[in-house]
């Protein structure tokens, strides 16, 4: 699955720094005007790496929770030629903040790292391994059994219990995201000049008109 950061972010899937962003930070660094241009290049690059895996650092999650979660949520919602996958929508990073906050709701952070120990556990017992060690082949037979409530098998209601909540968490991380509300093509709070109003043939199915707002009613008449 997908570790990539943002694609509209300095650092490329193949953890190549930008050229604009190299330039950037060379500006901030006073001897790289000493160095050989590779030289200069390979520290800017060294230094973009820190930086970037300094912010993803989680607060909630363990680091293998964290790779866990990565895997998961973009199941969930992958990459394609539309928009890019939940990790891209720094969706991780989303779940990490709402539930390192000191008012997060405990029972939720329970549910959370129970439900990605029940995962692995679960995985193990039928594969030997992780759920991150495992192929696509065994994730994907893993998920099947609790991404679909009314055809789990008896016995994976926990797992069912996590995944939803999960899927609700992606969700909502994935489409308040810039990537999310763009593969929507929500316009938002924008002006529209050339907005008639609500079609006729979905105001006859409400029933209702726009002569209310042009009638005046005495109050006898109510």
């Amino acid at each position: 699955m997908s570790d990539e950061l943002d694609r509209e972010g300095p650092v490329s899937s193949d953890g190549a720094i930008s050229r604009r962003r190299m330039l950037q930070v060379l500006g901030a660094v006073p001897v790289a005007a000493a160095l050989s241009p590779a030289t200069a290049l390979e520290q800017a690059a060294t230094s973009q790496t820190v930086a970037t895996t300094a912010q993803a650092a989680p607060r909630f999650f363990s680091q293998h929770e964290w790779k866990t979660v990565r895997v998961l949520v973009d199941y969930i919602i992958p990459r394609d030629d539309v928009s890019g996958s939940a990790t891209d929508a720094k969706v991780p990073e989303y779940m990490d903040y709402l539930l390192a906050e000191k008012d997060a709701n405990p029972a939720t952070q329970v549910a959370m790292r129970g439900g990605l120990a029940w995962i692995d556990t679960e995985s193990q017992r039928r594969f030997g391994k992780t759920f991150v060690d495992a192929n696509d082949a065994q994730r994907r037979q893993l998920l099947d059994d609790i991404a679909y409530p009314p055809k789990a098998p008896a016995g994976m209601s926990y797992g069912v219990a996590f995944f939803n909540r999960l899927r609700d968490m992606t969700a909502s991380g994935f489409y308040s995201s810039a990537i999310g509300w763009k593969d929507l093509q929500y316009i938002g709070n924008v002006f529209n000049p050339g907005y008639d109003g609500c079609p006729p043939a979905a105001l006859e199915k409400l029933g209702v008109s726009y002569d209310v707002m042009t009638t005046r009613v005495s109050p006898q008449q109510r």
